[in-house]
């Protein structure tokens, strides 16, 4: 992980470089918003003044080679392919989609997040790229599954899949009940350390949704997965957006396309 910054925006990014594939999260430093939106805010659908996150996306834009694929997040399975131009027309607003895949350079995929994870996906060649929105609820319904099906789908021949779990809520913060435990069965929920009972609330537990997502990653052939191990809540910097921890808040964004700037 670094937080050193390619411009004024401090960005946060995988140790380490991938071929043919520029990708990045931002933070909540470097913008224009006022409190609790303060000040990178980036998501239209919150109730921040629409001039501020519009001043926000022009400044991300300038890091950007292509305007990004916006979604219209709906804490669900669907993937949607960037390179399809009807999907995106302007009229038409974002499509309602927590994840969208390419394989053409220069077009950007983006999804925001304030607890959610986000998580990258491409092959080792960098010839194939898509970006999910993983909540609990599109983890568990298979929303990274279905990513990494259609990435293949476009493109039969790539191989040597990677990933980077973007930051989102920890273990240590992330408290919820049976139904969500439930909800893994079969999917992660077995495993040892992923849901741990809570000991201050019976009936409730601690859930590490970074971990049951590196857990999926690794299920469906995914050999480099990298978890970014930060957790929104509980960062001292608070250099997150969190929901979980403010209610009102703003949302950060994780983006990602093939070749250079």
């Amino acid at each position: 992980m670094s937080s050193t910054t390619q411009s004024a925006l401090p960005l946060i990014r995988p140790k380490q470089a991938w071929q043919g594939v520029q990708l990045f999260c931002t933070t909540r430093g470097g913008g224009v918003g006022t409190p609790p939106y303060d000040t990178f805010n980036l998501g239209l659908g919150t109730p921040d003044n629409p001039a501020s996150v519009h001043e926000n996306r022009k400044r991300l834009r300038q890091l950007l080679p292509t305007e990004p694929a916006w979604l219209k997040q709906v804490h669900g399975v669907r993937v949607v392919d960037a390179d399809d131009p009807q999907l995106f027309e302007v009229n038409q607003g974002p499509p309602a989609a927590d994840a969208s895949v390419t394989t053409t350079p220069g077009r950007v995929l983006a999804v925001l997040t304030a607890d959610c994870l986000s998580v990258v996906l491409a092959d080792q060649a960098g010839t194939v790229v898509g970006v999910a929105h993983a909540g609990w609820k599109g983890l568990a319904a298979g929303v990274l599954e279905a990513t990494l099906q259609l990435m293949q789908a476009k493109l039969p021949t790539a191989s040597g899949w990677r990933a980077w779990v973007g930051p989102g809520i920890g273990a240590q913060a992330f408290q919820v009940g049976e139904d969500v435990r439930v909800a893994f069965q079969g999917k992660g929920a077995e495993q040892a350390g992923y849901f741990l009972p809570d000991p201050l609330e019976p009936g409730k537990w601690r859930a590490d949704l970074a971990g049951l997502a590196c857990w999926r990653l690794a299920q469906m052939g995914v050999t480099q997965v990298e978890n970014s191990g930060l957790c929104t809540v509980n960062d001292s910097q608070r250099q997150f957006f969190s929901y979980r921890r403010d209610r009102q808040t703003g949302r950060m964004a994780t983006l990602a396309w093939l070749g250079g700037i």
